[in-house]
């Protein structure tokens, strides 16, 4: 009996890859592609670009739908990560994905964001695009 429970949790972990993930909390996005965890990890959504906020290169009502979308998605929630590198401002680059949808690919799809082509290959989603 025990080998038959090992298997079946062997099997489910690699069917379910995300399921192995970690998880944190969000406590808020600052813009479309970056978020503060409640233990203030910042991170900065992997394979996506989305319009600035300030700057010479702001264009701010995308910048802020993008934002908004993602703080409604994600602030307050428990989500599974999926750390990749730190990015030269120390920020943990990483996939981000609640209830089996990931999140990055959700704001491409729906237009809030693009495939950051440059680092495209950092996720399996992304190289598909």
């Amino acid at each position: 009996m025990p080998t038959k429970v090992l298997f079946l949790s062997l099997f489910l972990l690699q069917s379910s890859p995300a399921l192995a993930l970690p998880t944190v909390i969000i406590q808020s996005c600052y813009d479309g592609d970056t978020c503060t965890t409640t233990s203030k990890e910042k991170i900065r959504l992997a394979c996506i670009d989305t319009p600035e906020l300030k700057g010479n290169r702001a264009d701010p009502i995308p910048a802020k739908a993008a934002r908004d979308y993602l703080n409604d998605l994600v602030a307050g929630e428990t989500v599974r990560i999926r750390r990749i590198t730190k990015d030269r401002y120390g920020r943990t680059v990483a996939e981000l994905s609640k209830n089996g949808i990931n999140v990055q690919e959700r704001l491409v799809a729906l237009g809030l964001a693009k495939v950051y082509t440059r680092y495209a290959s950092q996720c399996d989603w992304a190289k598909k695009t």
